[in-house]
């Protein structure tokens, strides 16, 4: 596999100041930027739509990251990838036919991902992990940041890569959640790829010298 990624997550960050942190972020090595949509219904929260993303992707060229909780995802793709997207994830919780919802993204000629949340079982992956170019592995119940990571969540990053290496697949892990200067080596010792981190970013004093930090432990 490739280097391992860090996406800082927007959700955590001050959008009065969007720009100026996502620069910083990226100033100090982050390779992506993580966008959480949240539709108030998929999750009990609401957080902003492609608007949002526009934002983001107009401060960076780095790749950006788009995770979509909602219900639905398809009547929204095309306004996310006209946005900036460069990866579309859609939940398996929230679609009836996610094959279709994963070719409905790559008809757009971006990457596409299935998201899982910590109570849902990984078999249910089975049959698109073969389509798909990256797992989005909830390490909490998605709708809120700042949350603390679930310490069973390694369990089932470690499952995802054994099923990776098993099949010759060649999807990324992407771990979403409560990721921390404290577990992100954790995450990365059982098989993640990408590691979303919102509040220990955007929340430090010195965004850059965080981004660092974290680095420096995912390759330590």
């Amino acid at each position: 596999m490739s280097a391992r990624i860090l996406a800082p997550s927007i959700l955590a960050a001050d959008f009065t100041r969007l720009g100026d942190q996502i620069r910083q972020a990226t100033e100090g090595g982050a390779q992506w930027i993580h966008c959480d949509i949240m539709d108030g219904h998929f999750v009990p929260n609401i957080s902003y739509g492609a608007m949002g993303v526009d934002a983001a992707n107009r401060a960076t060229d780095v790749f950006m990251d788009v995770h979509l909780m909602v219900y639905n995802p398809d009547s929204y793709t095309e306004s996310f990838v006209k946005a900036g997207a460069d990866l579309l994830s859609v939940h398996v919780e929230a679609v009836a036919h996610l094959h279709r919802s994963i070719q409905h993204i790559k008809k757009f000629g971006i990457q596409a991902g299935v998201a899982i949340n910590p109570a849902t079982s990984l078999t249910l992956l089975d049959p698109i992990l073969p389509e798909v170019d990256l797992v989005v592995l909830m390490s909490v119940n998605p709708g809120f940041g700042g949350q603390a990571f679930i310490p069973s969540s390694l369990k089932r990053i470690e499952a995802l890569a054994e099923t990776r290496a098993k099949h010759g697949l060649s999807y990324k892990i992407e771990v979403d959640g409560g990721v921390t200067l404290d577990n992100i080596r954790s995450c990365v010792d059982a098989g993640a790829d990408v590691l979303v981190a919102g509040s220990s970013v955007f929340a430090a004093a010195d965004i850059p010298a965080r981004v660092r930090d974290l680095l420096a432990r995912m390759s330590a």
